[in-house]
């Protein structure tokens, strides 16, 4: 006995094959979009974590002598007091580009913040401390700039006469 193929058997499991393909390709960008969004909302909260860092350690400097900082390494090794301070553990990078933060300067040259230099739009929106009031309306990182400003809410620690207010 001889079987004959009919030629639309062929035909129709090579479409079949080709289906197959087609959702797969579209199954495996849907994930890869979705973990590039989970990539970029951890660079974020990297982000704002080093840039607050940054932030307290110029409010420490400034607390401590009443300027602001001339280089970022003065917030690392601040040999001005008998003993050697630290206001900042080590220099971090922009998380988003992977180069240093840009820098926010005075009109004498002094570092007042930083921020990045990257042009993606933020996925968050709310939710942040009052000294980030601004950033709710930013539309891209470089938006987000970490500056600190004497008197600026959140920068000193509440005493315990502000806690019976």
């Amino acid at each position: 006995m001889t079987y004959r193929v009919i030629g639309s058997e062929r035909g129709s499991t090579l479409l079949v094959v080709l289906a197959a393909i087609v959702i797969l390709g579209l199954s495996a960008g849907v994930a890869g979009n979705s973990w590039k969004n989970i990539i970029q909302r951890d660079r974020e909260e990297e982000l704002f974590f080093r840039g607050d860092q940054y932030r307290r350690a110029i409010a420490s400097f400034h607390d401590a002598w009443g300027v602001y900082p001339k280089r970022l390494e003065e917030l690392l090794e601040d040999r001005r007091a008998l003993y050697l301070r630290r206001h900042l553990r080590r220099l971090y990078s922009d998380p988003m580009t992977g180069a240093p933060f840009a820098l926010v300067v005075d009109s004498a040259g002094r570092i007042r913040g930083v921020y990045s230099t990257d042009d993606g739009r933020p996925f968050r929106r709310e939710g942040f401390p009052p000294e980030y009031k601004d950033f709710a309306k930013a539309t891209s990182y470089r938006d987000w700039k970490f500056v600190f400003e004497p008197g600026q809410k959140g920068d000193k620690v509440p005493s315990e006469s502000d806690a019976a207010d």
